[in-house]
């Protein structure tokens, strides 16, 4: 042990001196320049110069895979996937990559995991929707998901259905709210929907806004837990609400006025709704929106590259709201393809998007990863008995329905209370509870030294040592050793990755030296 703490302390300041300065030997650059390729990357770049930014270069091909993998799917990819994605010398292979992503299962559930946060899925404590309705709420998202349902009916149909939150999994919006006045919907679906905080509206803007929600009711049935989500029966008066854009609704007495509200929100020619949606998605790729908080959109806080987020609202509406659409116009720019090494300084890079910004996984993304190292999925149970008590142990992290299902290991890295939907709930940053665990855990220790998967990796590199460390690298960081890194090994175990003592000893250092090294937990 005492030549792994040796061991990981080396790699730790090989891996990541190298995301501090460029170097010709960086294993996450291609040694390309920047060079624009389509409107994103011009926009950028006309404000870059304006502020006398260099952009990064572009990354490696072995950087790329990770990434694309990673922030499409939540999921690191397999050892043969990135090989033949090296070896291919075709100059659409990044595009064609980012294509078959969008057709495996785990986009799906990666991009459910997100939504689920925003829309707050969880059945216990304070959200309370419980177990029937968050599994038909999860399948719901999970369907827009994987259709790619357009943007502005997902909008529609969770704002202005009616029915069973165990029937109708739209209505949950409304369930999933711990404020259930006029004012308390209003707060999230301005959050939701809008991007900002209903307490950023002036107070009149607040008292018009809520009555879009004045008429909503909830009501008990005989099932137990199960609510009717609908439209106040009872008679009405005509209503005049004047929104934020100052656009005049008039609503007649028999008309729902959260119907006039969706119609207002996600017609074309309101910005609301496009710009947070569109700033949101670019948080998800970017770690920050191109308005910082994605989710606080305010007349004080000006977009850091306004012609740009104006161009990507333009594009999203004519693609008919799709998501995927949004996804694939970001990926192929250049700007997604830069390296995680900064031209100049880091955080005026970053702010700037002159950088493909380094961040920490997600919770649940790191507990996948882990296991596709371990082949030991961690078992999640529900802490209410019913009807939903086991997950199955072949189900992903990511794919975990229900935000009360948790573990030790998820609260400790931060994955999302989903309390109130902002995106500050999920605390992706590294703390020293963090390290520890990774570092000192008898669990993952366990799961590493029975690792069937590890075995089957020495066994299929014939017992050569040098393709034993090239496999554990391409396995944990998706890239091959760099030339300095297989000198620290050879220097640190002469007699190969296998001993007398115990075979593989030590290939498992270098896994626990690997799995410790920043570059594991953090995308770049």
């Amino acid at each position: 042990m005492k030549k792994f703490v040796l061991l990981a302390l080396i790699l730790e300041i090989s891996v990541w001196a190298l995301s501090l300065v460029a170097a010709s030997t960086s294993p996450y650059e291609s040694g390309k320049n920047f060079v624009p390729v389509n409107k994103i990357d011009r926009f950028l770049e006309k404000g870059w110069r304006k502020k006398g930014i260099k952009p990064a270069g572009q990354c490696s091909d072995q950087t790329f895979i990770r990434r694309a993998y990673l922030d499409l799917t939540g999921s690191l990819p397999s050892i043969d996937s990135v090989k033949k994605f090296i070896n291919d010398k075709s100059p659409e292979k990044r595009k064609l990559l980012i294509e078959a992503l969008f057709r495996r299962d785990e986009f799906t559930e990666y991009w459910t995991m997100k939504w689920s946060d925003i829309l707050r899925v969880k059945s216990e404590f304070p959200i309370n929707l419980w177990p029937n309705a968050v599994q038909a709420y999860n399948r719901w998202i999970s369907q827009a998901v994987r259709s790619d349902m357009p943007y502005d009916r997902f909008a529609r149909e969770l704002l202005t259905t009616s029915g069973s939150n165990f029937r109708d999994p739209q209505v949950n919006f409304y369930r999933a709210v711990q404020d259930r006045t006029p004012a308390g919907l209003a707060t999230a679906a301005a959050l939701t929907f809008m991007g900002c905080r209903f307490d950023s509206f002036t107070e009149q803007q607040r008292k018009e806004l809520a009555k879009c929600f004045s008429r909503v009711e909830y009501k008990r049935t005989a099932e137990w837990k199960e609510e009717i989500i609908c439209l106040d029966p009872k008679p009405a008066e005509s209503m005049r609400i004047i929104m934020p854009d100052n656009a005049e609704l008039k609503i007649s007495p028999w008309k729902d006025p959260r119907v006039c509200f969706a119609e207002w929100l996600t017609s074309p020619k309101n910005r609301w709704f496009a710009r947070a949606a569109v700033n949101r998605i670019w948080f998800w790729f970017f770690g920050r929106g191109i308005i910082h908080e994605a989710d606080d959109i305010r007349p004080d806080n000006p977009p850091v590259n306004a012609e740009l987020l104006a161009y990507l609202e333009k594009a999203f509406i004519d693609s008919g709201y799709s998501f995927k659409a949004m996804c694939r116009l970001i990926m192929n720019s250049a700007a997604y393809s830069q390296s995680p090494i900064p031209a100049g300084d880091y955080e005026t890079a970053a702010k700037n998007f002159a950088i493909y910004p380094v961040r920490r996984l997600e919770a649940e993304v790191i507990s996948d990863a882990l296991t596709s190292i371990t082949g030991v999925r961690e078992r999640y149970t529900s802490v209410i008995p019913e009807p939903f008590t086991f997950v199955p142990t072949r189900n992903r992290t990511i794919a975990l329905p229900d935000g009360s299902i948790t573990s030790s290991f998820l609260e400790k890295f931060g994955k999302s209370a989903r309390d109130s939907g902002k995106l500050v709930e999920r605390n992706n940053k590294i703390t020293s509870p963090q390290r520890l665990y990774l570092l000192n855990s008898t669990s993952l220790q366990r799961d590493i030294a029975r690792s069937w998967k590890i075995k089957r990796l020495i066994r299929r590199s014939g017992g050569k040592p040098v393709e034993v460390v090239k496999n554990l690298y391409l396995m944990i960081l998706s890239r091959y050793p760099a030339a300095d890194e297989l000198a620290t090994i050879k220097n640190n175990f002469p007699s190969g990755v296998k001993n007398k003592r115990r075979p593989g000893s030590a290939a498992l250092d270098i896994i626990w030296a690997l799995i410790n090294s920043r570059e594991f937990i953090y995308r770049h």
